[in-house]
């Protein structure tokens, strides 16, 4: 199978790591957005150490330069254990 984007690509020797710290990704009640996911969207992003988890929460937390001025994106950020 051939794949668009190669950073989408978990390596093989990750694929089956435990991974057991997440960061659950969900819309405050009444945003507009919940209109075009649905009320009960979540996404759940799942890292084999809380180190990484960490990471990647502060980088998702930060206001990248990609939005525009007028955005305001209102994204709920969870850590999260299983």
């Amino acid at each position: 199978m051939t794949y668009c984007h190669r950073h989408n690509l978990v390596s093989k020797d990750l694929a089956n790591a435990d991974r057991k710290f997440g960061i659950r990704v969900t819309l405050p009640s009444g945003d507009t957005f919940s209109r075009v996911l649905g009320s009960t969207w979540e996404n759940i992003h799942w890292f084999p150490t809380e180190d990484e988890r960490d990471r990647a929460y502060d980088n998702m937390a930060t206001r990248h330069g990609y939005y525009r001025n007028t955005d305001s994106p209102t994204q709920i950020l969870e850590k999260i254990v299983r």
